[in-house]
């Protein structure tokens, strides 16, 4: 089976390569759009700002080409955030896998939720294959300052500040807003069953 990760201008590609590595599986990092269609899995991470990735997906028509993915797509923090219609970093309309579904700034809560949020929180709801054998309320590892909106995508919700969507899913397209590479055990087992769809 080949695993591609998309090369684009966001970071955290090293670290998911590892993460992979860890559970056994080889994956390539590429923008090559026929590498890309000819993979049997296809993982979008990204840590950055909206609007400038779009951007650079747009000149490449990787923008183009990610939606047209008939294999099982697994978009990672600013990855899932980028299957949305819209987000409000730079007011940026994005790839709307995950249709009507925003992507909003946290507000700061009144107690002591600061924003972003980095840090360990719970994935509770969980309804989707790829959460097989992840315990309700596993802790998973989360850096982000933008949230998207609960909907009928929504597979997984985290409460910070407000309930929201920690993981999406739409067809073949999953997202997820916490890091699986960073979230030891749950994570693993969550790249696991992406891979095994």
């Amino acid at each position: 089976m080949e695993t591609v990760i998309i090369k684009y201008n966001a970071g955290n590609i090293r670290s998911v390569l590892f993460a992979l590595e860890r559970i056994g599986v080889q994956a390539t990092v590429t923008d090559e759009p026929e590498q890309i269609l000819k993979a049997d899995r296809v993982i979008f991470p990204g840590v950055g700002e909206a609007s400038t990735a779009m951007q650079y997906l747009r000149e490449r028509k990787l923008d183009e080409l990610i939606i047209s993915l008939k294999q099982p797509v697994l978009g990672i923090c600013l990855g899932m955030q980028l299957l949305c219609d819209h987000s409000e970093e730079n007011d940026t309309d994005c790839l709307s896998i995950f249709k009507g579904v925003r992507v909003r700034h946290f507000e700061p809560g009144t107690s002591n939720e600061k924003v972003p949020q980095i840090g360990w929180n719970q994935i509770q709801k969980l309804s989707s294959p790829i959460f097989k054998n992840v315990d309700e309320g596993s802790y998973c590892y989360f850096v982000h300052g933008y949230y998207a909106d609960l909907s009928s995508h929504t597979i997984a919700t985290t409460d910070y500040t407000l309930p929201y969507s920690s993981a999406l899913q739409q067809d073949n397209f999953y997202g997820v807003q916490f890091h699986p590479e960073k979230s030891a055990a749950a994570g693993e087992k969550i790249l696991q069953n992406f891979l095994a769809i």
